[in-house]
């Protein structure tokens, strides 16, 4: 029989984490994401900058349960976490005085996931 689901070690670790994350915090959102990152690489999120601009407000924390691209222009400053980003949607967020960081350091941070949008 042949194993379906993410075969990427580093994801199958986050799944694992988010999940546990969830049940010990009582935090839905965490089960949220972990469903999402289960998906088929083909069927996860790719989010472009300009839709993040779009959705959120200034020093918001916003999550993409998949990759960031580079794709038009931010003018905010704002938190993003996700699976993957481009080189560009990294450039892009740092020149508009945000963060882009990873979901598990987000984790480490906010393990309640109080006031995090998921986008995408």
């Amino acid at each position: 029989m042949r194993k379906t689901g993410p075969t990427n070690e580093h994801l199958v670790a986050l799944i694992q984490s988010l999940r546990k994350a969830s049940h010990t915090h009582e935090a839905g959102i965490w089960k949220s994401i972990a469903v999402e990152l289960e998906k088929p690489a083909r069927s996860r999120r790719a989010v472009n900058v300009s839709r993040i601009n779009r959705f959120t407000k200034a020093n918001e924390t916003v999550i993409v349960p998949g990759k960031v691209l580079g794709a038009g222009a931010i003018d905010h400053s704002v938190v993003v976490a996700a699976f993957s980003f481009s080189s560009g949607a990294k450039e892009q967020i740092k020149k508009a005085n945000g963060k882009a960081i990873t979901i598990p350091e987000l984790l480490k941070q906010n393990p309640k996931g109080k006031d995090v949008r998921i986008i995408g």
